[in-house]
């Protein structure tokens, strides 16, 4: 299902997002209408559109467009709202846009999902802190890696300093700690709660692969998923049910969602 401002979208209004590829998005799990850290989606999609479009949208009416599409969905669902403006053109893209809203709609995910394994690549996204629509060298290096065995990419810099898998965040236990990595990457709305709910045992600080080995048990999170143990990183294994990460699990679920 996809609506463009609340209509069905049709291939001309897509045409743009397809060819010219600029824009920027955010996915969140709906659960009976409620979403984990609805507001820090909202927040995310306006404070992006200011930095891609300069332009300010209406959280009232991202809100509105997103109950509208979920009006005959499934329970559980996953809903990505992309901004980006049919009219921009390829060699004009400095004009004045004037962004639209996007709202697709997938199935959920059964959680909790398996472990994963990872394998570690030099790559850096462009405009790190921005969830854009530019995803060409996060999925190729996905692809290497389910291509070499893997089931996602672990990116870091030429220093072997770690930042973030392709869509999600990375988490490391050392203790009853949570670390995030000091880098250039996403803040994930996930990883955000979390650390609030982990309050006071979370810290921000450099990670890199050769750290890897004294560390207790790394996860990765998204909103699709929640939180989700990784077993492995390159040749490094740990154990996929950690006592911090299950409990991390249900804190998380346990976080009261918003309704739509």
């Amino acid at each position: 299902m996809a609506e463009l401002n609340g209509v069905p979208a049709d291939l001309d209004q897509l045409k743009a997002l397809a060819l010219i590829n600029y824009g920027h998005y955010t996915s969140m799990r709906v659960d009976d209408q409620r979403v984990r850290g609805l507001s820090r989606h909202l927040e995310r999609l306006m404070r992006d559109c200011r930095r891609v479009f300069d332009a300010d949208l209406d959280p009232d009416r991202i809100r509105n467009l997103i109950r509208h599409a979920l009006a005959d969905t499934p329970r559980s669902v996953v809903v990505r709202v992309t901004v980006f403006d049919p009219g921009l053109e390829l060699a004009h893209p400095g004009a004045d846009a004037e962004p639209h809203l996007l709202v697709t709609i997938r199935p959920a995910a059964l959680t909790p999902l398996p472990a994963l394994r990872l394998q570690s690549a030099q790559y850096r996204r462009e405009m790190p802190d921005v969830k854009h629509v530019g995803l060409f060298g996060a999925l190729r290096w996905r692809r290497i890696a389910q291509r070499n065995g893997f089931d996602d990419v672990l990116f870091t810099d030429t220093d072997a300093t770690i930042s973030e898998a392709a869509t999600s965040n990375v988490g490391f236990v050392d203790d009853d700690r949570i670390v995030w990595p000091e880098a250039d990457c996403l803040p994930g709305v996930t990883m955000r709660l979390i650390s609030q709910a982990w309050d006071g045992h979370t810290t921000i600080a450099p990670a890199t692969l050769g750290q890897l080995a004294h560390t207790d048990a790394v996860f990765a999170t998204n909103a699709a998923v929640g939180v989700r143990p990784i077993s492995a990183i390159d040749g490094i294994r740990w154990s996929e049910e950690h006592p911090v990460v299950r409990i991390l699990r249900k804190q998380y679920a346990d976080i009261p969602p918003e309704l739509v």
